[in-house]
């Protein structure tokens, strides 16, 4: 069965040990382990009651999961009033595709290599501002905002900023997204408060 291959994945995506499966199973955990490797073939009843327990924890995990939780909290902006070869050497330095501008202490757009690509191929581009050359900002939302929510938005936007009273705390982008979804900071939150980690 396919699902017999998801069991060891979806446990451990979970941080689930093999030992608290087995007992919330009634089986020993040598079993769980032999079901996980294909070495023994579970009744379709033991599969079930398997599958049930992993899906109450997955559902229970979910709705926990908060931006705070998948964001990355070293932002890396650029000065609305910097070069746009300044920009673009933060860029190519860190690796990144986008930017968030900061003018004052404020959010005032975003650049993405695509306007730095517009403005360098222009005469005396390098002499061009950033804040001359943004695009619009990013979303911004707060740190309790559902993580699941943050999906629909990432389809329209690169990247999402999040905030407390006006203040930069993080950012999400598709890929953190993603890897918070299905890894370890959704499902801390089964045995215990949210940590406030991202």
């Amino acid at each position: 069965m396919d699902s017999l291959a998801e069991i060891r994945k979806r446990r451990i995506s979970l941080d689930l040990s093999l030992g608290e499966l087995a007992r919330a199973v009634g089986r020993s955990d040598a079993t769980i382990s032999r079901i996980e490797r294909g070495q023994i073939r579970p009744s379709y009843e033991l599969v079930q009651k398997i599958l049930s327990y992993l899906e109450e924890l997955e559902s229970h995990a979910s709705p926990h999961l908060r931006s705070r939780d998948v964001m990355k909290r070293d932002v890396t902006t650029v000065d609305g009033i910097s070069l746009v070869g300044e920009a673009a050497r933060v860029m190519e330095k860190g690796g990144f595709s986008q930017l968030p501008v900061v003018e004052g202490g404020r959010v005032t757009g975003a650049v993405s290599e695509s306007s730095l690509l517009r403005a360098l191929a222009q005469p005396n581009g390098r002499r061009v501002r950033v804040h001359d050359v943004q695009e619009e900002a990013y979303p911004q939302v707060g740190e309790d905002f559902p993580a699941d929510l943050l999906a629909s938005i990432l389809t329209r936007y690169p990247a999402v900023l999040i905030l407390n009273r006006g203040e930069l705390r993080g950012i999400v982008t598709r890929i953190d997204l993603i890897r918070g979804l299905r890894g370890t900071p959704l499902r801390r939150t089964v045995h215990g408060p949210p940590s406030g980690g991202g």
